[in-house]
């Protein structure tokens, strides 16, 4: 056991207890020889992972061959003000020739992480005998728990701050370079062997500097990270990596907060079967307020101005991303991974690349929405309806509503012109390759992204299991890839675990399809009660006014829903036992998007494909709970669909940025208040100079990247699988994301505390939702326009009757005979001498057995539903392929 980390200690002159931490679950000291192996026992190897395992021992041996050349020196550090592991230079330097004893050692420990927990000095003798019990449990918990970390190798260093009658505690911690080489061992993290010359390429930048035209969005950013060949860390081999004779500077923030970090997830601070352990559990229990690594200095920028030397990593990222005058500029994503890690940095790139992929679907469809707003003055079955006058009364729209005149209808169908026409089926055949192209894309640069950020390889070899997994597994098994032995739980036991979370998920999608009933109840008696309101302006907006209401409650329902289930899918993922973070976080995203798919897109789907499909006719009108099945407006469904989307899109994204601008600064000014207030009682003077750390702990905590990418998808699908409805989306969408960067880059720069930086190898399970969206949105637009447009029925009607439309409005209506009498209301219709009419849906037009033979109907519809059905075969077959 630890042969390897035991000579090179010797070698170094340290002393051992520093080299051996204490045992905790999920870290496994072994012998180096049994790492190198590579490859897995006869009785678990079999078929693909016995290839992979002969080709990763294969690449093991060729990195153990790897001759260096070439090297250049190390460059200088720049050090901030905080002290932190933060530094503006990257590893360099030439490779050294031995491990010496004490070589390069730092003057002063880094402070590499911080832990903080305030304690009430005044509820000591005011508790009674249970919190008391529990807050001497707690404070035993901290204190074993800062035992085992330095018992560990780290540097516990204690900075107590009392303000009136409270104490902020202040743990900083830092690790020896001896821990450092253990854990970045153990972990396998990938560190540099040699530079590499740049590797950027900009096809637009080069074609605009070989036509002379300056590029606007270019932004020259200084101190570019360096990209490097790189492998896993060995010990025994530290002479071969580039910068190891300079301790300061090997290991990077990042490198050094993600061993501190792992560390602080493993260590216990109890019994250990009672899964008292790390990080995670004793914030979530309050034995501790924060845990979080130090900022690399303030973001603010020197007197002396933005182009002095030697600006921090967090100032040049706010300098040159964050800041609201950068909006138009492209990211310096490699600035931002190393500062941040690849898990962020990917986050952006993809909200980059979608950024500007939607600028020509915005701008198609701003001249389409255009095209709509010519066709409406001039459109020939608009004119015909908006001057019928008293030509057609039609039918009332509720058992005891008065007739109506078609011709009030004029500004609906004015309206509906606007998205429903021609243009509207280019659009969405464009729409459906612009979603193919720019997934099939986004692989390209995201592969591209990996491969340079040496993140390929990320699942298979080097993420390790989750800390709390680790700890609640029953049992070990060797790992496939790797050979090591690893904490384990059974498949069978994780399925059946699974299959109970999706009877939770089913009954949860139950609650929100009952919200979308009574959403559907809502809007049929609010426009039953409008219609008899006796004004006869909003009598004829009756179902407008309905469905505009009916779209604000329905977000609110949405809102509300989406804060209890995202809560319920953590309980849910975290019982499932999924083995490391991606597989945890892929889970819990595929449960909350499922939810959310339903909670956002249920009432779009009702409105295009369900409203208006099952009234029945005069004198048999269906009913849902007794109250009359909602119709159609004269302007059609795409019209109130088009309103739906823009409510539900454009509201939940002015409600997502006000929270994310809002919140956080409330958040943080409540944190700051709260703190200074208690300095003031305290007898601090205001103008006291803020260690760093205190400046850090008056920051919000990050809340990760989940929502973000939540947001993004969930807009995504807007734009495309309801875009034949609301050609605008795109355009929305644009305007939407341009903010969005920036407010995140800034809250990552200059509103949270830092996060610890995470390693990862794409966006995850989102690609694959983001591709089954965009299948469906070739289905859906297809079967919109089928079904919910005009289109087929115009295109129809123009090549059997009038090219030029004169007719079709009268062609869509239904008429009923004179009647000597009136029937009673129940049966919906009354004495008239003039033409009654349907409200003119195309889809609402059938042929009922139960009418009187001697009614009339337009018998356009049975030719044209062959039409409907090829429509929508044709493409999906077209587009639905990819």
């Amino acid at each position: 056991m630890r042969v390897a980390a035991t000579a090179w200690a010797g070698l170094q002159g340290l002393p051992l207890p520093t080299l051996c931490p204490v045992v905790v679950p999920g870290l496994y000291c072994q012998d180096q020889a049994h790492v190198e192996r590579w490859a897995m026992t006869s009785e678990a190897s079999s078929g693909s992972h016995c290839a992979r395992s002969r080709m990763l021992r294969r690449r093991a041996q060729e990195e153990d061959n790897t001759v260096l050349i070439n090297v250049s020196p190390p460059e200088a550090e720049n050090r901030g003000p905080y002290g932190s592991t933060a530094h503006t230079s990257e590893p360099g330097g030439q490779q050294a020739a031995a491990c010496r004893a004490g070589a390069g050692s730092p003057a002063k420990p880094r402070i590499d992480f911080v832990l903080v927990w305030e304690e009430d000095l005044k509820l000591d003798w005011q508790q009674n005998s249970a919190s008391r019990d529990r807050t001497d449990t707690h404070r035993t918990w901290r204190e074993t728990f800062l035992d085992n970390l330095r018992a560990a190798g780290l540097h516990v260093d204690r900075h107590d701050v009392q303000d009136g009658n409270t104490t902020v505690h202040y743990t900083l911690l830092s690790a020896s370079w001896a821990v450092l080489c253990y854990y970045a061992e153990d972990l396998r993290l990938k560190l540099p062997l040699q530079e590499l010359p740049n590797q950027a390429s900009n096809w637009s930048a080069e074609l605009l500097a070989w036509l002379g035209i300056p590029n606007v969005l270019l932004e020259v950013v200084p101190d570019v990270p360096p990209e490097y060949y790189s492998c896993q860390f060995r010990v025994n081999k530290l002479p071969r990596f580039l910068g190891s004779d300079n301790q300061d500077t090997f290991f990077t923030s990042t490198k050094r907060h993600q061993i501190l970090f792992e560390i602080l997830a493993k260590t216990p601070y109890g019994h250990e079967k009672k899964n008292l352990l790390g990080i995670h559990q004793l914030l979530a229990e309050g034995v501790l307020s924060a845990a979080f690594p130090l900022h690399d200095g303030p973001f603010k920028t020197p007197p002396e101005g933005p182009q002095a030397p030697h600006l921090n990593q967090r100032q040049v990222l706010y300098q040159h991303w964050a800041r609201w005058g950068k909006w138009y500029k492209y990211q310096p994503l490699h600035h931002v991974r190393r500062y941040f890690g690849e898990k962020v940095a990917l986050y952006f790139a993809w909200l980059g690349f979608y950024t500007g992929w939607l600028l020509p679907a915005a701008v198609v469809g701003t001249l389409v929405f255009l095209v709509g707003c010519f066709l409406v003055f001039s459109d020939i079955p608009t004119q015909e309806l908006c001057g019928s006058k008293d030509s057609f009364e039609m039918c009332p729209l509720c058992l005891d509503c008065p007739f109506w005149l078609l011709s009030s209808a004029c500004a609906l169908a004015q309206a509906g012109r606007l998205f429903d026409h021609g243009g509207t089926v280019f659009f969405s055949l464009f729409m459906a390759l612009w979603a193919v192209l720019l997934l099939e894309y986004w692989k390209r640069k995201s592969a591209t992204l990996a491969y340079r950020w040496d993140c390929s390889d990320y699942e298979d070899i080097e993420e390790r299991p989750r800390p709390q997994f680790a700890a609640s597994a029953p049992t070990t098994a060797p790992n496939p890839i790797t050979g090591e032995d690893e904490p384990y739980f059974p498949e069978r036991s994780r399925a059946r675990r699974m299959l109970a979370g999706s009877v939770v998920i089913v009954v949860m999608v139950a609650v929100v399809v009952m919200c979308l009933v009574s959403i559907i109840l809502y809007r049929a008696i609010m426009a039953i009660v409008v219609s008899r309101s006796g004004n006869t302006l909003l009598a004829a907006w009756a179902s407008r006014i309905a469905s505009l209401t009916g779209s604000v409650v329905n977000l609110i329902f949405i809102l509300i829903l989406s804060k209890i289930y995202v809560s319920l899918a953590h309980v849910l993922t975290r019982w499932e036992m999924h083995r490391t973070q991606t597989k945890f976080e892929d889970a819990f995203t595929l449960k909350v998007f499922i939810f959310q798919f339903v909670n956002f897109y249920s009432s779009p789907i009702y409105i295009a494909f369900f409203k208006g499909r099952f009234v029945g006719y005069p004198g048999n009108y269906h009913t849902l709970f007794g109250v009359r099945n909602e119709e159609c407006a004269a302007g059609g469904c795409l019209i109130e669909l088009a309103q739906e989307l823009l409510v539900i899109m454009v509201g939940k994204q002015v409600i997502n940025n006000m929270q994310e601008v809002l919140i956080p600064k409330l958040k943080g000014w409540w944190q700051k208040f709260r703190l200074c207030s208690k300095k003031r009682k305290a007898g601090a003077s205001p103008g006291a100079s803020q260690e760093p750390w205190e400046a850090d702990y008056e920051l919000v905590p990050c809340e990760g990247l989940f929502d973000e990418y939540l947001e993004m998808v969930l807009q995504f699908g807007f734009v495309t699988i309801f875009v034949a409805a609301c050609p605008l989306a795109p355009l929305f969408a644009l305007l939407n994301n341009w903010v969005e960067i920036r407010l995140d880059a800034r809250k990552f720069v200059c509103e949270y505390r830092r996060p610890v930086a995470e390693r990862a190898q794409d966006i995850g399970i989102w690609f694959h939702i983001l591709a089954g969206i965009t299948h469906l949105a070739v289905t859906s637009n297809a079967f919109l326009l089928a079904f919910s447009s005009d289109f087929l029925p115009r295109a129809y009607y123009q090549w059997t009757r009038a090219h030029d439309l004169r007719g079709f409005v009268n062609f869509t209506l239904a008429r009923r005979p004179r009647s000597p009498r009136r029937t009673t209301a129940r049966a919906g219709i009354g004495l008239s001498g003039m033409m009654m009419g349907i409200i003119p849906r195309p889809t609402g037009i059938f042929l009922p057995s139960a009418w009187p033979s001697s009614l009339c109907l337009s018998m356009w519809f049975s030719p044209s539903a062959g039409s409907w059905t090829s429509w929508c075969l044709t493409s999906q077959s077209l587009w639905g392929s990819k």
